[in-house]
């Protein structure tokens, strides 16, 4: 039943990819071929300078790698509008390349043997693409803060970082042994980027270049940089250090803001998903001038200093509107989408499912249980149901944008279905531990549930996953006898619900076919009550 299951999740996917058209340039960006797996990213060496009045960047990047097939060619990438300048592979100079749409082709002069590592530096220049509405469409943003000074921020998930620098524009594969960002800016202004600040260097030239470490694996599109008139604001929390860095105007608006958030929410999530994984590269809340992004250790944050989303509940409950969205949301991927990622941005549900039901998470631990199921299923009015959750494989194409609010539904729900709070968050806390910065797909998280569970949730992950449709509890009462099935699923789809009889909690096993409960005669088919808070269905009474 389960290998029948697993392979209609796959042929669902592979019948929607044959739907849809893609170009060369989609496979390019988003495949696995041998150009791409034979070699292993070590190590990032950014060194760049960015000048705000010409929107321009000039510098290289230096790609430690591990090769792990016998190869005389890989594939590196960069955004075709951005120039390259020259490539060395280790002493060798003016490494002979070529390129189609966003893929450098890098041809050796001899072949490169398994087990080797080699450092690959790659000179480039250009004017990056920017960006018309960050975060959701990827680029740089260029503006200027009140004061007019320059305020730049780029975001790129999606989109790939290969928009801006050269590299393996791939989820499949993070700089092993992390990174560095040294980041030249006019004198005056400061760069801001992942990990721990190492040192600024004045040029002599009117530039000054501030140098990063990013000593934890890292996703290509998390490396960030982060250009403004900023304050540093530092605060440390149980050993973990604390660093803001906001706008010279909004110091003292931000000490106050963050302080009312960032503990209680660091104490929140490390009890339910474990220690704070970046713990050696330290955590940073860095103003922005688009809405927010996860970038690992240096989260983007942009929601003004204001509470909800921009000062609007999503859930339209007005259960989110005593903590700020922006910093518990990015700060809840630093657990899911950083640490743990997902191998194609089709399974980027991995990401924002889990992350979106932090915020659950956290109204619970702070207000409680009731505010928390409050809250999840008020986001039910955001979801759409247009396309599956699930994208497209191998075309770097994501699923429908209900991968935030019904992937976090969908974690509600099984949560019921478990039904045991105990095993629940021992289950959640173990996810979060067990992959904890590793790579995976789908059916790595439904293995791992359903084996924490000693429950078979497969149908349960593929239904909502990769289908439209909400499974429809359909209730008859005929003299005392209650009916009830599932509708709106396939004959595979299996999963409890819990319904209230004169205030007694059954839970009932429906399937496709008719099934039966006996019932009091005089029991009116109305007052019977259907958890539909905790389980994300539909209920008809017939």
């Amino acid at each position: 039943m389960k290998k029948t299951l697993l392979l209609s999740l796959f042929l669902f996917v592979f019948n929607q990819m044959k739907a849809q058209e893609f170009s060369r340039k989609d496979s390019l960006q988003g495949g696995f071929r041998e150009e791409r797996t034979c070699y292993d990213v070590l190590r990032y060496d950014l060194d760049i300078r960015i000048d705000p009045e010409k929107k321009w960047i000039f510098g290289s990047n230096t790609i430690t790698f591990k090769v792990d097939d016998d190869t005389n060619k890989i594939q590196v990438d960069l955004f075709e509008n951005m120039i390259l300048d020259g490539i060395t592979l280790d002493n060798i100079p003016k490494i002979e390349f070529t390129r189609e749409f966003n893929a450098v082709f890098i041809h050796f002069p001899k072949t490169l043997k398994k087990g080797e590592i080699h450092k690959l530096k790659i000179s480039y220049y250009g004017n990056p693409v920017i960006a018309k509405n960050a975060p959701w469409d990827g680029g740089f943003v260029f503006t200027k803060d009140k004061k007019q000074n320059p305020w730049i921020g780029v975001a790129v998930q999606g989109t790939g970082a290969s928009l801006w620098y050269p590299c393996k524009d791939s989820q499949t594969d993070e700089p092993d042994n992390g990174a560095s960002i040294k980041v030249a800016v006019p004198n005056g202004l400061m760069n801001v980027s992942n990990g721990r600040f190492l040192g600024s260097t004045d040029l002599k030239d009117g530039y000054t270049r501030w140098d990063w470490e990013v000593k934890n694996p890292i996703n290509n599109y998390d490396i960030t940089v982060n250009i403004a008139d900023y304050v540093h604001i530092h605060d440390n929390h149980e050993g973990l250090d604390l660093d803001y860095y906001v706008l010279r105007y909004n110091e003292e608006t931000a000490r106050k803001h963050f302080d009312n958030d960032v503990k209680p929410m660091m104490n929140c999530f490390q009890s339910k998903f474990g220690k704070y994984p970046f713990f050696e590269d330290g955590y940073k809340l860095v103003e922005t001038p688009y809405l927010g992004m996860e970038h690992q250790s240096a989260v983007a944050y942009g929601n003004k200093y204001k509470k909800g989303y921009l000062g609007m509940d999503l859930s339209g409950t007005g259960a989110g509107m005593f903590f700020d969205y922006i910093t518990i949301h990015e700060t809840g991927h630093e657990w899911f989408g950083n640490s743990i990622t997902s191998k194609d941005i089709a399974d980027m549900w991995i990401h924002e499912g889990f992350t979106t039901y932090t915020e659950t998470v956290f109204i619970e631990c702070i207000k409680g249980y009731d505010e928390a199921i409050k809250y999840v299923n008020g986001q039910s009015r955001n979801v759409q149901n247009d396309r599956p959750i699930i994208g497209q494989f191998g075309v770097n194409r994501e699923g429908s944008g209900d991968m935030y609010y019904k992937g976090a539904l969908l974690l509600n729900t099984i949560r019921h279905i478990i039904n045991d709070d105990v095993k629940w968050w021992k289950l959640l806390y173990n996810y979060s531990e067990t992959y904890k910065k590793q790579i995976i797909d789908t059916k790595t998280v439904i293995d791992f549930f359903n084996k924490e569970s000693s429950i078979d949730l497969t149908s349960v992950f593929q239904h909502y996953l990769t289908t439209t449709k909400i499974p429809k509890l359909v209730l008859s009462k005929t003299s005392n006898k209650l009916n009830y099935k599932w509708e709106n699923v396939t004959a595979d789809f299996k999963m409890p619900v819990d319904i209230i009889i004169n205030e007694q909690t059954i839970r009932l096993q429906p399937t496709t076919e008719n099934q039966e409960l006996k019932v009091e005669k005089k029991l009116v088919l109305e007052n019977i009550a259907v958890k539909t808070n905790q389980f994300y269905i539909k209920v008809e009474r017939k």
